[in-house]
């Protein structure tokens, strides 16, 4: 039996609806290590849904400033320090960006997976002294912008619950666009190939307390919203689904190399064809002209949600049941984590 303490993002709750990526790929592997009949532990804010064995770190309130990471990334050491005193564990899977502030002491082996550009990582987390850490890339695009890390041990792309998703509903005549609202994901530029077309829009996702995200939810989003451009703020899992599964389209706008993107999978199982631009991973995600289109700029996202309408469904759900599996996600992760517990062993 594995014993595994999984360590997320503090600013973020874990759970199948979360708004994050990193926060569902870290509930998926959760909730695959306990149907294997292995141990879970996680250490997440008190407002997660796990199903193992919640460790929970106090939800911050206010604007997430340095403050609030000091007292953040205090929490998260001294539970995974005092979890690793009173239980065996095996392995240490970390998620977050600020990972690096948190790792645990040497001893047992730790794992982060990378879920943003490499770019966002300060340089020492590619070469860490500490003894036994590990890093996983979730694309090629990603590991190759890593350059020549020995801490890296694998590629292991994201995943999304399939049987779920393949939800078939009547098709509404509007674009669709869901994610974190802030500055990376561009979802301005979404609204603005909207309105230059005229074409309704319904935008989702979470606004978190970082002070750069209000600022561009308030100075970016609300004054391009109108009766046909809306915000319907976080999205349940089912909310999502019925957002995708009826849409004309996801319109995908990243200003940054993606590493990968959950809602673009999800989009695809649903049989909803995605616009995207053409960052990091998304030109392997999305085939051009079979399952989307990757467009160059807001001019080409406006003409693309005319072409986009001879994109045929069916095509977009075979290539999601061929190539983004959550069971396959989970199976590869679980595979590494008994290598890595059983090198330690040995």
């Amino acid at each position: 039996m594995l014993r595994v303490l999984s360590v997320a993002y503090p600013f973020a709750p874990v759970g199948p609806d979360a708004a994050g990526g990193a926060e569902q790929v870290l509930a998926a592997i959760d909730a695959a290590l306990v149907r294997a009949g292995h141990q879970s532990l996680v250490v997440a804010r008190e407002d997660s849904r796990v199903a193992g064995t919640l460790l929970p770190i106090a939800r911050t309130e206010g604007p997430v400033d340095t403050a609030a990471h000091h007292f953040a990334h205090e929490s998260v050491r001294r539970t995974i320090r005092d979890t690793l005193e009173r239980r065996p564990v095996d392995l240490v899977h970390l998620h977050g960006v600020d990972f690096f502030r948190y790792l645990p002491p040497p001893g047992v082996p730790a794992l982060a997976t990378l879920h943003l550009p490499p770019g966002w990582y300060p340089p020492q987390v590619f070469r860490p002294e500490r003894p036994q850490t590990f890093l996983v890339c979730v694309s090629h695009s990603q590991r190759e912008r890593c350059g020549a890390s020995p801490a890296i041990v694998a590629v292991i792309r994201n995943g999304v619950p399939l049987a779920r998703l393949e939800h078939r509903l009547h098709r509404r005549d509007y674009a669709a666009a869901l994610g974190r609202i802030c500055p990376e994901k561009g979802f301005h530029h979404a609204l603005d190939a909207c309105r230059r077309t005229d074409t309704p829009l319904l935008l989702g996702g979470r606004v978190f307390m970082h002070p750069e995200h209000q600022a561009y939810f308030t100075r970016e989003i609300v004054p391009r919203l109108d009766r046909r451009r809306r915000f319907l703020g976080p999205l349940g899992f089912r909310q999502k689904r019925r957002l995708l599964a009826t849409a004309r389209c996801l319109l995908v706008p990243s200003l940054v190399p993606e590493t990968s993107s959950l809602v673009t999978m999800e989009a695809l199982a649903c049989g909803t064809p995605v616009v995207a631009f053409p960052a990091g991973a998304l030109p392997d995600l999305v085939e051009h002209g079979r399952t989307g289109l990757l467009v160059a700029d807001e001019r080409e996202m406006g003409e693309a949600l005319q072409a986009v309408r001879a994109i045929d469904p069916e095509a977009c759900r075979s290539v999601a049941r061929e190539r983004f599996s959550v069971a396959a996600m989970a199976e590869r992760y679980l595979d590494l984590f008994t290598r890595l517990a059983q090198k330690r062993a040995a």
